[in-house]
């Protein structure tokens, strides 16, 4: 055994890197719905240890579906960002703080100014382990919430991730007063400053 470690080590060093980046864990998943995906992204792409953020659509039925397919229904598939995230600098329960913090848990296929199944929210777990977590994470809101309504957000097994076209990535980076004007207009920061008070995303 000590042999096999040592050769990693070296094998590492070969390579330009540490002996401990040769031990570090795989870059993880995480793939949440909350609404339009163009807001979803920012509270993400701010946290140390996630490595990207991508939008696009999963949980539905068509293959490769487009942006104008998805919103216009029918297709099943919500919008959604992935993160990709290094587990040894920030943890799924983490994650899951933030999104719960960054959505209307409340409301049923709609976010805001936004209806249909398409809007949903919803965690699409990856593991086993992040079903747990994601589980027991609503559990305890259900417990904590600070407002009546009950807590209809799904967590359900993750499915085929679709990227969304090129111009719905970072949108807020490239388009910031459309995005503005966007997320003002749809009331996304009033109603989680309603839900959420002090703790609410933005």
């Amino acid at each position: 055994m000590k042999k096999i470690v040592c050769s990693i080590q070296l094998l590492a060093v070969a390579c330009g890197l540490s002996a401990a980046a040769a031990f570090a864990a795989p870059p993880a998943k995480a793939t949440f719905a909350g609404g339009c995906f163009w807001c979803m992204e920012p509270p993400f792409e701010a946290l140390a240890g996630v490595i990207s953020v991508t939008s696009g659509y999963t949980g539905g039925k068509k293959d490769k579906p487009t942006y104008q397919e998805v919103s216009a229904g029918g297709t099943g598939h919500a919008e959604a960002v992935q993160i990709l995230y290094d587990p040894a600098v920030i943890s799924y329960q983490q994650l899951l703080d933030i999104y719960w913090h960054n959505i209307d848990p409340t409301a049923v296929d709609r976010q805001f100014c936004d209806s249909g199944d398409q809007y949903r929210s919803a965690i699409f777990y990856h593991d086993a382990v992040q079903e747990r977590l994601a589980k027991a994470s609503r559990a305890k809101l259900e417990q904590e919430k600070p407002f009546r309504e009950p807590v209809v957000t799904e967590i359900t097994p993750a499915a085929t991730f679709y990227p969304a076209e090129e111009y719905h990535q970072d949108y807020y980076k490239k388009n910031p007063l459309r995005y503005k004007y966007y997320r003002t207009g749809c009331g996304r920061d009033k109603r989680l400053k309603q839900l959420w008070g002090d703790k609410a995303g933005h």
